[in-house]
């Protein structure tokens, strides 16, 4: 499945269901979009590739490893992903 361009909200939607999968405890709402994602959601390197491999397979949309600075936060991951869908 791939995605036409993506609004914020719908990123952000897609970004909070995907990581209530890995951390179900996390609401997205309460966390400052600045912020380390990894930090404030108290993830692992591993559940950041998980993380990852969820986006893909729900949208189709590839990361590539040099690109992974740039889901550094909440707002960063967000926009990756609104940028990743208009370009696909």
């Amino acid at each position: 499945m791939t995605w036409e361009a993506m609004t914020k909200d719908e990123a952000t939607a897609l970004l909070a269901a995907a990581l209530h999968e890995i951390a179900p405890e996390v609401d997205l709402g309460a966390v400052d979009p600045d912020l380390p994602l990894q930090e404030v959601a108290d993830i692992d390197s591993m559940d950041f590739l998980t993380l990852v491999a969820a986006i893909h397979d729900r949208t189709g949309i590839e990361i590539p490893f040099q690109d992974y600075p740039k889901l550094a936060t909440l707002k960063l991951f967000v926009s990756y992903l609104m940028s990743a869908s208009s370009a696909g």
